[in-house]
Parts: C-alpha cells; structure tokens; sequence
C-alpha cells in the first residue's frame, strides 16, 4: 500500500473536571487526509484545504507530528501529506488533534504498523505542541484510540482508554469566533487553592466512576469544572446563558469543550440530545454571532480509514 485516506474525528478534552487528562472522540465531524509514500526522505505538505495553514513541515502540526514519527524510525524514504479540514481551527473541538493524530495514524499503517496506537499518542503530541505551546494528550488521545480517553501521567505517557455508556450523546455549540489555545491556557492561574484542587479530584473520580459503572447520575453530577471554566468563560460570549439552557433542558452536564469557543453538552439518550441542542440553539441566536451545531454519539474507533 502506498497511499492511504482517513478521516481524523473531532474530540472534546478536559469535560471540566479533567483538565489536560480527559477527552472524548465525536462521530461525523472530522478531517480528512491523504497520505502518500515518497521516494524522497522526509514530509512534504502537498496540499490543504478547508483552512489557511502553513504548508511549510516544521510549522505545520501534521508535519511535525509525521517528522517525530519517521526520525523515530529512520526511514531512507518519506511521506507526502494532502490535508483536507473541516474542522475550524481554534473551534475548540480538536482541529490540530485531528491533524496530528491522522499524520501518525497514516504512516503507521502505510509501514505496516510498527507502532500500536497508543504508542502514535506521544508522536502526536509533538505536532500538537505546535498549535498550543505545550505537548499534551487529551485530544490526541480520544482522536487515535476513540471512545474517552484519561491521560494518568506525562512522564512516562500512560493513556487509559474507557469504553462509554451506550446512551450517551454528546452536544456540541461552535461559535464562528476563534479562541487560540495559546490565549486561553494564558488566563489560568499558575496556583490554585487547595479546597478548589479537592473538589476537582472527586469530580475527576467520581466521573470516571460513573463511566465505569454506567452511573449516568454520578457522571452529571461530576461535569463540574471550579479551577479552568471560571478563568475562560469570560472568552466566549453568552456561555453561562447557553450552559444553564443545557442544563434546564435535561443535559447531564455542559461547560467549556477544549480552550473554547465551543460549548458542550453530554446528554442520556438521543431525544434529550436533541432537545438540548435545539435549546442550545436557539439560547445563543441573541449573540448574533454565527455557529454550528453537532449531535454526535461517542466513537469508539478514533482515526479510521476511508475505503471508497
């Protein structure tokens, strides 16, 4: 095989109460991308659409992440990349995740797998670190290996990957304004308070709890965020408006997806989720600002390839 095409899913990271450690991976919203073997060495960035990115390797996130990739195996040949977005960037839903993850993912399979998926996760956070500063895993995670992913720890890079309950939807609210990663983590706080630190560790427990054990209560219960959400809410305009119509109108739990703009929801059942997304809808038409709006159950599969 000397050509591959992908499609690379949306994700939702951190869920409030998992800041850098949690995401999930979405159904139908995604990348796509056409990876070609090369008879001259190194990445080249032949094409991209959807999106005004740098073809240059070193400054492009699939670049980097393929570099990281092939220099780890010190190949005599190398790849060509087509990049096809349909996943905004800054939207908050894991455009450069989606990028980074299906550069790996293609060029493991195009030499025959050398590498399991969750070992492509640390590959990809190099091309991640381009878009945000700082190499972390929870959007490449959830993108390469599907379902929620928790990131346990950095050093050494130790992904566990949680099946979902089967009836739960997600929501997600894109507005058409753009929130770079780099200026939201900018707002954090570098300390925080030890009764704040508390109340995140159970929320963070008793959410994957609730993953574990089908608890669709205790997972609701847990979606709440006290350290990050009250920092970067102030980015996205009408979010506490949009967040208490979700929550009204029987979501789980809602808050920031990712560094934002985006707004999710996690909801039990496809009927509640579609009334949490038409109320969500309807909730942030006041602003006058444009968005999307996705319904989505949670993918078990991560980055996949298109047979047609």
């Amino acid at each position: 095989m000397n050509e591959i095409k992908i499609f690379c899913p949306a994700t939702i990271a951190n869920l409030n109460c998992g800041f850098d450690v949690l995401g999930l991976c979405l159904e139908g919203i995604g990348d796509e991308m056409i990876i070609r073997k090369s008879t001259e060495k190194g990445i080249k960035i032949t094409k991209i659409t959807g999106a005004d990115l740098p073809l240059e390797t070193e400054k492009n996130v699939a670049g980097v992440a393929a570099l990281a990739i092939i220099h780890d195996l010190d190949l005599e040949h190398g790849f060509e990349i087509e990049i096809h977005k349909k996943i905004k960037a800054g939207s908050g839903i894991g455009s450069s995740s989606a990028s980074a993850a299906g550069a790996v993912f293609g060029i493991n399979e195009l030499l025959g797998k050398p590498f399991a998926k969750h070992e492509l996760v640390d590959f990809a956070m190099k091309g991640e670190a381009v878009a945000s500063g700082c190499e972390h895993a929870d959007n490449v995670a959830p993108c390469l290996l599907g379902g929620f992913t928790l990131v346990r720890g950095y050093n050494p890079l130790d992904v566990i990957r949680i099946e979902s309950p089967s009836e739960l939807y997600a929501v997600v609210l894109h507005p058409h304004i753009e929130v770079k990663t780099s200026d939201a983590r900018a707002v954090l706080l570098p300390m925080i308070p030890m009764k704040d630190a508390i109340k995140q560790w159970g929320n963070l427990g008793g959410f994957i709890a609730g993953l574990y054990t089908n608890d669709y209560n205790l997972i609701g219960c847990s979606l709440n965020d006290v350290i990050v959400e009250p920092a970067r809410k102030h980015l996205i305009p009408n979010f506490d408006e949009v967040k208490n119509t979700a929550l009204q109108n029987g979501a789980l739990g809602s808050g920031i997806s990712g560094a934002g703009p985006s707004i999710f929801a996690l909801c039990k059942g496809q009927e509640i989720a579609e009334k949490v997304a038409f109320s969500m809808s309807e909730s942030y038409q006041n602003t006058g600002i444009t968005f999307d709006i996705h319904l989505s159950k949670i993918n078990p599969e991560g980055v996949t390839i298109i047979t047609n």
